[in-house]
C-alpha cells in the first residue's frame, strides 16, 4: 500500500517518522536531565542544611538536650535531627516529635561518611521524603546530623515536565508533519507542471516544451534534461516524417513510368519493337525500385543502430582490386582509367561486403559525375585506415558539400538519371557501423576525394 502512495504522502510518512524518534529522544534526555537537576539541587540544599545544622551545634557546643527546647527549625517540607553515635536524639524539628530517622546500620554508616537515603513516609510525615546523614565532631563529642526534605516537589514537578511532553509532543510532530507535507508539495508542484505539460504535448505539437522552474536545483536539471530529449525526439521525428516524404517521392517517380510503360505495352497496335523497348523501360525501372528499396533497408537499419557488419580481419589490397574489377568495363567504356595505390601489408577488421558496396557508391559517383582518371587508394592513418575514391572532375559544389552525407541529398536533383541521392548517405552509415566516419575535400588541381576512416584494431 505504502508504495502505491504519492510521493509527497511517502516523504511526509517518512518525516513523521524521524520526527517522532527525534522528539521521542530529546524528550527523554529533557525529562532524564531535569530529573537529574532537580536531584542535584536538592542535594545540594541538603549539604547546605547539614552545614548549618553543624554549624549551629558547634555554636552551642554539647549543651544540646532532649529536655532543651529544639534550637532547630524548619519549614514543613524540611526537618533535621542531631543524634549521638548510639542513636540517641538530641534535638530535632517538632514535627518529628523525638523519632530516630535511621536504623542501626543507617547509623554505623553515617558515623563512617555522609549518607543519602529516599524513605517513604516518616513519622510526623505523610510524605516521600530524602535524608542525608553526615558525622559530625562537637568538642569531644561524636555526633551525627540528619537533614532531610519532602521529595513530592521533585515528583510533582518531573510529572509536570512529563504531562507537558507528552502533550506538547504530539502537537508539535502535527504541525512539523503539516510543514513537511506543504513543503513536499510545493517542491513537487513543478514535477506535476512538467506531468501536466507532458500528457499535452503530442505528435502534432512536438515543438513544445516542457515548463522548467527557475530554482536550478534537482527538478529543474530533470526538467532541463527532459526537454533536451524531447528536442532529440522532436528532431528525429523530424527526420523521420522527411525520410517518408522523400522515400515517397522517389518511388513515385520510377512507380508512374512503370505505370506508363505496361498501359503503353497493353496498348493495341504496338509493334514487337515498341512492346520490347518498353518492357526494357519497365525492367530498367523495376530495377531502380529494388535498389532504392534496398537504400532505404540500409538506411532504416542504420538508424536503429542495427546495420549487420561481420568483421573479419580482411586484406585492404584485395577490397579495392574486388572494387576495381567491378567496375573495370564501364570505366573503360568512358575512357576513364581506373587505378589502385594500397600501402603495402595494410588489413583492418571489416565488413568486406559492406566496405565494398560504399566504395562502389563512391566509384559509382565519381564515374558519374567526375571527370579524369578514378583513383582508388588506402593508407594509415593516425591509427586508422583511410580509403580514398579520388577523380578529376569539377569536385563538389559548395552548397552541397556540407550536405553531400544526406539522405536524398543530390547535387543534380532535376535530373531523373541523377539517383536517390542515398548512395553517399549508405557510406556514411557503413562507416559509422564500423565505428569511422566519412569526409570529403575538394582537391586544389580540381576533382574530389571522399574517403572512409575506418578503425585499424576492434573496437
Amino acid at each position: 500500500m505504502l508504495s502505491r502512495a504519492s510521493i509527497r504522502l511517502r516523504v511526509t510518512l517518512a518525516f513523521i517518522a524521524v520526527m517522532a524518534v527525534v522528539l521521542g529522544a530529546i524528550g527523554i534526555f529533557v525529562y532524564l536531565r531535569f530529573a537529574a537537576e532537580l536531584d542535584n539541587a536538592t542535594n545540594n540544599g541538603l549539604r547546605s542544611r547539614a552545614a548549618d545544622v553543624a554549624t549551629l551545634v558547634k555554636e552551642v557546643d554539647s549543651g544540646l538536650s532532649v529536655g532543651r527546647q529544639s534550637r532547630l527549625a524548619g519549614q514543613a517540607e524540611n526537618f533535621a535531627e542531631i543524634l549521638d553515635v548510639r542513636g540517641k536524639v538530641l534535638d530535632a524539628t517538632g514535627q518529628l516529635r523525638g523519632r530516630v530517622l535511621l536504623s542501626a546500620p543507617e547509623l554505623r554508616q553515617a558515623a563512617r561518611g555522609s549518607i543519602l537515603l529516599d524513605r517513604g513516609a516518616l513519622p510526623g510525615l505523610h510524605r516521600e521524603s530524602r535524608l542525608l546523614a553526615t558525622p559530625l565532631r562537637a568538642g569531644e563529642r561524636r555526633l551525627i546530623v540528619v537533614v532531610g526534605t519532602s521529595t513530592v516537589p521533585l515528583t510533582e514537578s518531573r510529572a509536570d515536565l512529563l504531562q507537558l511532553l507528552l502533550l506538547g509532543g504530539p502537537i508539535a510532530l502535527l504541525f512539523a508533519s503539516l510543514a513537511a507535507y506543504g513543503v513536499a508539495a510545493a517542491a513537487l508542484r513543478p514535477v506535476e507542471a512538467m506531468r501536466a505539460r507532458a500528457a499535452e504535448i503530442s505528435t502534432a505539437g512536438p515543438e513544445q516544451r516542457l515548463p522548467v522552474p527557475r530554482t536550478g536545483d534537482e527538478v529543474a536539471r530533470l526538467g532541463e534534461t527532459l526537454n533536451a530529449m524531447l528536442q532529440r525526439l522532436g528532431d528525429a521525428l523530424a527526420r523521420e516524417r522527411r525520410f517518408v516524404a522523400d522515400a515517397s517521392h522517389e518511388l513515385r517517380t520510377p512507380l508512374a513510368i512503370l505505370k506508363t510503360e505496361l498501359e503503353l505495352a497493353l496498348a493495341r497496335g504496338r509493334s514487337r519493337e515498341e512492346l520490347q523497348a518498353a518492357l526494357a523501360s519497365a525492367a530498367e525501372e523495376t530495377d531502380r525500385l529494388t535498389q532504392l528499396a534496398e537504400d532505404l533497408l540500409v538506411i532504416a537499419q542504420s538508424d536503429q543502430g542495427k546495420l549487420p557488419v561481420a568483421l573479419d580481419l580482411t586484406d585492404i589490397a584485395e577490397v579495392l582490386q574486388g572494387v576495381s574489377s567491378r567496375f573495370a568495363q564501364r570505366a573503360a567504356d568512358r575512357g576513364r582509367p581506373l587505378d589502385v595505390t594500397v600501402e603495402s601489408g595494410l588489413r583492418a577488421p571489416i565488413d568486406r561486403l559492406r566496405v565494398e558496396q560504399a566504395l562502389g557508391n563512391l566509384v559509382d559517383n565519381a564515374l558519374r559525375y567526375g571527370d579524369g582518371p578514378v583513383m582508388l587508394s588506402a593508407n594509415r592513418a593516425n591509427g586508422f585506415i583511410e580509403l580514398h575514391v579520388l577523380d578529376r572532375g569539377p569536385g563538389f559544389a559548395e552548397d552541397f558539400a556540407g550536405r553531400a552525407f544526406e539522405r536524398f541529398s543530390r547535387a543534380d536533383a532535376s535530373h531523373r538519371k541523377a539517383g536517390a541521392g542515398l548512395g553517399m548517405a549508405i557510406v556514411d552509415s557503413i562507416a559509422r557501423a564500423h565505428h569511422g566516419d566519412t569526409r570529403l575535400v575538394n582537391r586544389r588541381n580540381g576533382g574530389a576525394d571522399v574517403w572512409l576512416v575506418l578503425p585499424s584494431t576492434l573496437i
